[in-house]
């Protein structure tokens, strides 16, 4: 029987904390199953589902109510997953600092290192880096906290507006509701895809992460570094051009090397990455304000095979461009 642990700090998100209970419940309910038609195999998937914190008291909520927990951490001895959900975050819009203490910091280690899925929720990634677990890891939060990551946690591998990130047994995810993610990704490495699927099915949720590029202000990242301003324009302006880290570096006046560190620094990615994401921006902008088709904005984009950046395009932005053009159009 597989035991899930919701770690419980003040200032927590209140629907993360019910909200990963709720949705782990309705993973074990036989009648959820048996209306996928299939009611001669049992379910045999019954999640303990646990709500903890450090010293066993209730908890403050991000919005100053008391909330009764289950335990303390002491008297959990073994667990198959361990969940942090996001935080309410202060003035300056971040999560608040010293999430955790020594004690619940050598806790998350200890399970980690007994084999525990260690799954952080939007900023509550930035407790998993607290207890040092994200350090060489590759891991995301929000779009809008990448740079606060990267600087509280610089060994962290920081991964800009990904949706769902797997290293090595910590998962992340961006989003204050990211949540439901991570939780059926728990779901479907305990309990196997089909039981992840029924429960995204009965809840009516995505069972495939969508990509935080849907919803990040476009330039946002551009606007804050004059360098990154300067090399989007570069790609942007190099209509019906291929476009390679050679080729920007020489737009930049930099070398390939001075190149893939600044880019690496600022947004944690390759040359190559950050030209291809700029190029599924602009191709957004363009399906839903121009009468183009793909293979056209292919083109104009620089790429010479339209599947390969179909391909691109659903990579990034996890649905094909006509399936982003129809839902953007319908908003």
């Amino acid at each position: 029987m597989a035991t899930v642990v919701i770690l419980c700090i003040d200032n927590a998100l209140p629907s993360g904390l019910m909200g990963i209970r709720d949705l782990l419940a309705l993973s074990g309910l036989h009648f959820v199953h048996a209306l996928e038609g299939d009611t001669s195999e049992k379910v045999d998937w019954q999640p303990v589902v646990v709500l903890a914190s450090h010293n066993g008291e209730p908890i403050i909520d991000g919005h100053g109510r008391e909330f009764l927990v289950d335990s303390n951490l002491d008297s959990i001895q073994q667990c198959d997953a361990i969940l942090v959900p996001g935080f309410i975050p202060n003035r300056e819009g971040r999560p608040p600092k010293a999430l955790t203490d020594r004690h619940t910091q050598a806790w998350l280690n200890k399970h980690y290192q007994r084999g525990a899925l260690i799954c952080g929720s939007c900023s509550g990634v930035f407790a998993l880096g607290e207890a040092g677990i994200l350090n060489g890891k590759r891991c995301t939060t929000t779009w809008w906290l990448h740079d606060e990551l990267k600087r509280r946690f610089p060994e962290a591998n920081a991964v800009w507006a990904s949706a769902l990130i797997e290293d090595n047994g910590v998962l992340s995810a961006g989003g204050p509701l990211s949540w439901v993610t991570i939780t059926l990704q728990i779901v479907k490495q305990l309990a196997g895809s089909k039981t992840a699927k029924v429960v995204a099915d009965f809840s009516v949720v995505d069972a495939i992460p969508k990509s935080q590029n849907l919803y990040v202000p476009e330039g946002y990242q551009t606007f804050k570094d004059p360098f990154l301003a300067k090399a989007e324009y570069a790609i942007r302006k190099a209509h019906y051009q291929t476009m390679s880290a050679k080729d920007l570096s020489k737009v930049m006046a930099v070398s390939e090397r001075t190149l893939n560190r600044k880019l690496k620094e600022l947004t944690g990615e390759t040359p190559k990455a950050f030209i291809d994401g700029v190029r599924v921006s602009h191709a957004c902008t363009l399906l839903v304000t121009t009468s183009k088709s793909v293979k056209e904005i292919a083109f104009s984009l620089g790429y010479s095979d339209d599947s390969v950046f179909r391909r691109l395009f659903k990579q990034k932005m996890k649905m094909t461009p006509s399936s982003y053009q129809q839902q953007r159009g319908e908003n």
